[in-house]
């Protein structure tokens, strides 16, 4: 199979790299900085700037589009929110040029998205079929980037959203950016620590998005977190733990919004989302409990 990949240099697509590689797949990644492509992801994947140096003759059977800026790196200013926005929105429309353009088409999209799709969900449980709770400006980005990958439906292209949530790995990804407070004894729940974090192991991740890509079934949105998502200060304790550390001091939330603005939504807020539509296809997660997770992870932390 011939995957073309966005994103492909980020954590999630350098890890789909090694597993469609290792299985015989012939990968290219649409990238800005292609000369890095062969680096991050392997030796045998083809980076192009452009996609018109993929030949009409070579047929795509799939395309994964992950691409986009973080959106937890930066204050969204004015700026910053239209770099988010065209790093989603206006690339996944030139993938829809480009894929309405040839004369083979693919026959699936995996295009991301996240969780963060529902906005801040409080207590609620969240399946795929429930509505929007609370929109901000993360969701607003997620329900327009997912309609508009959705529109590769009228070329007669499979599409598939994969909602993700924090992606738990030790080579890149959140957890990273918390491990040095950690270590120094300062980590803790932010706010009041009630707040829902959907999570994945970073294997979990990577085999779902291989089974929805497979399974020719499977089509629309789809959870991809973890059957059992935890509050913010459960997930303190339980890296607190894996750590060895103390993780008891809190970050109070009026500083968090004093600090980051309306960032400061995606860490104040969550959502209690479960993967129904994956379990309901068939799909075994490997990790099912936060701690398991975390202590599969802990020799590379």
């Amino acid at each position: 199979m011939h995957i073309l990949l966005t994103g492909g240099t980020g954590l999630i697509g350098r890890h789909l790299c090694q597993l469609w590689h290792g299985q015989g797949h012939r990968l290219t990644v649409w990238s800005r900085s292609p000369g890095e492509v062969a680096k991050h992801c392997g030796p045998g994947v083809r980076g192009v700037a452009r996609l018109d140096e993929i030949a009409q003759d070579d047929a795509v059977d799939a395309v994964v589009n992950l691409a986009g800026a973080p959106i937890a790196d930066r204050h969204w200013t004015a700026s910053r929110r239209s770099l988010l926005w065209a790093s989603r929105i206006t690339l996944t429309e030139q993938l829809l040029a480009w894929m309405e353009g040839r004369e083979q088409r693919p026959e699936v999209l995996v295009s991301g998205s996240a969780v963060g799709w529902y906005g801040d969900g409080g207590e609620r449980e969240l399946s795929e079929a429930s509505p929007p709770v609370k929109e901000d400006f993360a969701s607003q980005l997620c329900i327009a980037w997912e309609e508009t990958a959705s529109r590769a439906e009228t070329l007669g292209i499979r599409v598939v959203l994969a909602r993700t949530g924090l992606v738990l790995a030790s080579d890149g990804g959140f957890l990273s950016r918390l491990l040095l407070p950690y270590k120094l004894g300062l980590g803790g729940p932010l706010g009041n620590g009630r707040q829902w974090m959907p999570w994945v192991h970073i294997d979990d991740q990577i085999a779902l998005i291989d089974f929805l890509l497979q399974h020719k079934d499977c089509r629309g949105p789809y959870n991809a977190c973890a059957p059992e998502p935890v509050r913010n200060r459960e997930f303190a304790k339980c890296l607190g733990r894996t750590l060895h550390r103390p993780a008891f001091l809190p970050v109070p939330a009026l500083l968090l919004k004093a600090g980051l603005g309306e960032l400061s939504t995606l860490l104040l807020g969550g959502q209690r989302a479960r993967p129904v539509r994956l379990l309901a296809a068939g799909f075994t997660f490997r990790y099912n409990d936060l701690q398991s997770a975390l202590d599969a992870l802990s020799s590379r932390l």
